[in-house]
């Protein structure tokens, strides 16, 4: 079942996606699913559901939601990490290298083998968002990258002054993130629907990613409406992939829209595929311990394609550090597209 619900948020001021590094001047390149997951479980605390929501997706053998990583949306066109076995490496006068999101209305035509008309496309330097030629200009993308200064006083002694700086992502006008909730079945949907809703308003009030007590991280406004995960991608009409060798016996290719950390029971080919793996690490926040790190995990990126014998099921792994009093769950299930059964030449 694809059912699901469609969420677009409206940032208040700015978001900050915190590197890999650590270093407050350099930012991630997007809201990932991983952390994204941790906001919800954090609100479904506060909404008095931990344990259930624990119980139907971290702990469950099939979870009963799925989320994807946040992207940018402006206006009516939402932007998506494009398939990375589709998208072309190289163009004649397109540096297509430096698109990390394209429309969803393109994707189709992708999968398709459309031929990419490079010509009507331009990409936005500030935001890596690939736009419409005939209206990139003036408005330009959904945001930027920005940084700005900070000074720590101490209040002993006010002579005392830390000077610092800290990345952040601003948004243009009528633009801001979009993500979607997948449901494993019609249960899980009426189950889910309303405290998911009821958790995204609140953190919409409280802030997600970083430097939240200084509200950053908001959203004025959530637009929640139920969709199915097709007619998100592509509307009234799904593509029809073209007929080709198999890529291998019961194989399929998968288009993943979270990060993914793979089961031992996925079955997955990892000779075939177009593939990139990071990894992901942080800081626990607790009022007891002060902020020990988390333990790293290698997980597959967004817009991956990874060829499996059956959907991928993910894992959510306990990344707590050794002796902390509760599991830290680093959420690898994913929300995946099947593709077909070969990589496009």
């Amino acid at each position: 079942m694809d059912a699901g619900l469609l969420v677009r948020l409206h940032p208040a001021g700015p978001w900050r996606f915190g590197a890999a590094s650590g270093e407050r001047d350099r930012l991630d390149g997007l809201y990932r699913s991983d952390a994204l997951f941790s906001a919800v479980t954090l609100a479904m605390a506060e909404l008095g559901l931990l344990e259930a929501w624990l119980e139907a997706t971290a702990r469950a053998a099939t979870p009963q939601v799925r989320l994807t990583s946040c992207f940018p949306w402006q206006e009516d066109i939402l932007f998506v990490t494009p398939p990375r076995s589709h998208w072309p490496a190289a163009a004649v006068k397109l540096r297509t290298k430096g698109a990390a999101f394209i429309p969803v209305s393109l994707v189709g035509e992708l999968l398709e083998g459309a031929p990419f008309q490079e010509d009507h496309w331009v990409v936005d330097g500030w935001s890596r968002c690939l736009l419409a030629a005939s209206r990139a200009a003036p408005t330009g993308g959904p945001f930027r990258e920005s940084v700005r200064a900070f000074a720590a006083v101490d209040r002993q002694d006010p002579a005392r002054i830390l000077p610092h700086r800290a990345a952040c992502v601003e948004f243009a006008p009528n633009a801001g993130l979009w993500c979607f909730a997948a449901f494993s079945d019609a249960e899980a949907q009426t189950r889910w629907s309303v405290p998911l809703e009821g958790a995204f308003r609140l953190l919409a009030d409280s802030g997600f990613g970083g430097r939240r007590s200084i509200g950053w991280g908001r959203a004025s406004a959530v637009e929640i409406m139920p969709k199915t995960l097709s007619e998100l991608l592509f509307g009234a009409r799904v593509p029809v992939l073209r007929a080709e060798e198999p890529a291998g016996e019961g194989i399929t290719l998968y288009w993943l829209l979270s990060l993914y950390a793979p089961a031992p029971g996925d079955g997955v080919d990892w000779t075939q595929g177009a593939y990139t793996v990071l990894t992901r690490g942080g800081c626990v926040e607790s009022p007891r311990a002060g902020r020990p790190a988390k333990k790293l995990v290698r997980m597959v990126e967004e817009g991956s394609v990874i060829a499996a014998a059956s959907p991928p099921g993910g894992s959510a792994c306990d990344v707590a550090p050794d002796g902390f009093p509760h599991p830290v769950y680093r959420y690898g299930r994913p929300v995946a597209w099947p593709m077909g059964r070969r990589l496009a030449a």
